[in-house]
């Protein structure tokens, strides 16, 4: 295919980039297509079940569950951002994507990968609270707070974003640039940049340090501070309870943490290898499959409310729940 290229400024503007995907044969691209589909369906739905659970159920309106549908509805749109485009590349032999589209894609990604590990770290304070300040929480974690900490973590994902898409959208990239990869990522987007990315590169390591590490800082401390003050507690039914609430919430954070940190932490030479495409299929794909599980099968209350919704028994009373706890 010919795409047309202008000239400007004695470059080359390019106008489409090249999608590589998944170096498969012809005869499994039908197989992917259904199975990345089925994913991607359920994702949306079990999300959506998350979401719909917690504003519908009166027992849930508490800090660390507004979090919880704050990270179902960001994990919906951040599948989003990337399934579709993937699914019809798998069933067409046109894998293009306009330079608008590409950017406009890696923007959104940028954003909502930026927003969960904020927003994770924010989790993680909340049951830190939850648990090391049991008789303030209700005055420290108010609903102002709550609402200013989740809109905090959209506007840090939202701005860093925006300053990381400025310094790769003013790249040059010559011709019709193949990417090595299934969307547009950072470092797919400087490997065939045809100037010196330096500067780029450098944006992108500071904020990429201060959105991961920082975070990660705070997950770690607060961690650490539930951990000494739960061995703390003379009863064992006591620490298995309070090991229990943060459970499902830790093993999100390590699953989410421990794919993209081993992505991002390569040299950007490592994408030129298809079996980063593999890595980087955990956190955009079955990672955000996988969170709703993870809080369903963890979490009584969700558990609980989840069958009520289920089975349409919204006016029954919950004595149930209580037993079950």
């Amino acid at each position: 295919m010919i795409t047309k290229v202008l000239e400007a400024d004695n470059h080359t503007v390019t106008t489409h980039f090249v999608l590589l995907g998944f170096p498969t044969r012809p005869a499994f691209q039908l197989p992917l297509f259904f199975v990345f589909l089925a994913i991607y369906l359920l994702t949306l739905v079990e999300n959506f079940l998350i979401i719909l659970v917690i504003h519908s159920d009166g027992q849930l309106r508490k800090p660390m569950y507004f979090f919880l549908s704050n990270l179902s509805f960001l994990e919906m749109w951040y599948v989003t951002v990337i399934s579709p485009k993937m699914q019809i590349d798998f069933l067409s032999h046109d894998k293009t994507i306009s330079f608008n589209g590409c950017m406009t894609q890696l923007y959104f990604f940028v954003t909502f990968v930026c927003t969960e590990y904020i927003l994770l770290a924010t989790m993680a304070f909340d049951r830190y609270v939850a648990i090391c300040n049991p008789l303030r929480y209700p005055l420290i974690m108010t609903n102002q707070l709550c609402g200013t900490l989740a809109a905090g973590c959209w506007f840090c994902g939202l701005m860093t974003a925006m300053i990381k898409i400025v310094f790769i959208a003013r790249l040059h990239y010559c011709g019709t640039p193949h990417i090595n990869h299934y969307f547009c990522d950072i470092s797919p987007l400087l490997n065939v940049s045809c100037e010196d990315s330096s500067e780029a590169e450098l944006v992108d390591f500071f904020l990429a340090l201060m959105v991961i590490a920082v975070p990660l800082c705070v997950v770690v401390a607060s961690y650490a501070t539930i951990l000494t003050t739960v061995l703390r507690i003379p009863s064992s039914q006591g620490r298995q309870k309070a090991f229990s609430t943060c459970a499902s919430h830790l093993a999100v954070v390590i699953l989410f943490y421990s794919t993209t940190l081993f992505t991002y932490a390569c040299p950007k030479l490592m994408y030129a290898y298809n079996s980063n495409k593999m890595v980087s299929v955990l956190y955009t794909i079955i990672v955000p499959l996988l969170n709703p599980i993870i809080y369903c099968l963890r979490n009584r209350e969700v558990k609980a409310a989840l069958r009520k919704t289920i089975l349409c028994k919204g006016n029954e009373p919950r004595e149930d729940v209580t037993a079950i706890n």
